[in-house]
C-alpha cells in the first residue's frame, strides 16, 4: 500500500512537472527565460517542492500547498514579472517582511538571493 502511494505522488509530481514546463514554454520572451530559470532553481534549491499550476502560473507546493509562484509579466500586463511566496513559505522576519519580488532579469546577484530564499521558505 504504501509503494503505491509513493507511485502516485511521484506520478503527481512529474505530470505536475509536464504541465509547468508546458506553460513556460508558451511564455514569451522575456518571461520564459525568467521562468525556465527559476524553475532550475527552485529545482536545485528546494527539491522538497513540487511543480504544480496554480491558477495558470507555474508554483511549487509541499504537501500540496503553493509555496511560492511565479507571474508573467504578459499575463497580466505590468513591465516585470513577479516571483512570489503565500504563507506556507518560511519567510518570517519579525513583524513585516517581503513576499513577492518584481524580476526583470536574473543576473548570478539574483539568483543567490533566490536559492537564499528558497532554503529559509523550505526549512
Amino acid at each position: 500500500m504504501a509503494e503505491k502511494k509513493a507511485a502516485n505522488k511521484a506520478t503527481k509530481k512529474a505530470d505536475g512537472e509536464t504541465e509547468v514546463l508546458a506553460n513556460i514554454a508558451a511564455m514569451p520572451e522575456p518571461d520564459r527565460a525568467i521562468a525556465e530559470r527559476l524553475h532550475v532553481i527552485v529545482k536545485a534549491h528546494a527539491p522538497v517542492l513540487a511543480p504544480r499550476l496554480w491558477y495558470g502560473m507555474p508554483a511549487y507546493a509541499r504537501d500540496g500547498k503553493v509555496v511560492c509562484f511565479f507571474q508573467s509579466a504578459a499575463k497580466f500586463k505590468t513591465r516585470y514579472a513577479t516571483l512570489g511566496f503565500q504563507h506556507e513559505a518560511d519567510l518570517d522576519d519579525g513583524a513585516m517582511w517581503p513576499v513577492a519580488f518584481a524580476v526583470r532579469q536574473l543576473t548570478d546577484a539574483e539568483e543567490e538571493k533566490i536559492a537564499t530564499l528558497l532554503k529559509k521558505a523550505v526549512s
